[in-house]
């Protein structure tokens, strides 16, 4: 199963504040940990939503907003996205980060059997494997 841990933004990392060699040492170590354990796909750090962008839909319209965004609750300043046998083990992992302050949202990430009720045929899966296979391959180039 894999999961993303969502790090919600706070009022410093909005600020653009960075972290501090001690907190990036410890960070370190901890994704040392995730690649030891040989269950981090992906993680990475965002800038502030000053930087940002939203892009709005209704009906056929859509919108561009820019950041700054005011709702810092609300916002991600990070993810790491790791591949578990259950969303207990994700817990742990979480709970494992060395923040002395902060919060960590915990999802489940989709998999193609969730969407099967929506692809009877299997058709729309089997165009979305290759779209992954040529990502993957890409990849590896």
């Amino acid at each position: 199963m894999r999961f993303m841990m969502i790090v919600k933004a706070s009022p410093e990392s909005e600020a653009g504040k960075l972290p501090t060699t001690q907190e990036l040492e410890a960070m370190g170590k901890y994704n040392e940990e995730l690649v030891k354990a040989g269950i981090l796909l992906a993680g990475e750090g965002l800038h502030a939503s000053s930087k940002g962008t939203r892009v709005r839909f209704s009906g056929k319209q859509s919108s561009v907003v820019d950041g700054p965004f005011t709702e810092t609750k609300e916002l991600v300043a990070g993810f790491w996205i790791i591949e578990v046998k259950s969303k207990e083990e994700a817990v742990a992992w979480a709970r494992r980060v060395p923040f002395v302050e902060g919060e960590i949202e915990i999802r489940q990430v989709a998999s193609a059997e969730d969407f099967a009720p929506s692809d009877p045929t299997g058709e729309l899966m089997a165009r979305e494997e290759q779209l992954r296979a040529q990502v993957e391959q890409r990849a590896k180039s």
